[in-house]
């Protein structure tokens, strides 16, 4: 499973937008969004710079962690 820190998520939009991003590239992903933690976290066949990328494309930003 993959971790990435993202800065902008505020609500349940954010997760959806987020979730449907990455499940359009990758329909079986297993994607979890801790709002809280700003932590999305990814299971599946995607890479971590396709999943930064289309996190960006949404209009958030992954950070380091």
């Amino acid at each position: 499973m993959q971790q990435f820190k993202v800065s902008g998520m505020s609500c349940g939009h954010c997760v959806r937008a987020v979730t449907q991003a990455i499940q359009a590239l990758d329909q079986a992903a297993r994607v979890e969004v801790d709002l809280a933690a700003g932590l999305v976290h990814v299971e599946g066949s995607l890479d971590a710079a396709q999943i930064q990328a289309v996190i960006h494309e949404e209009g958030y930003e992954v950070v380091p962690a």
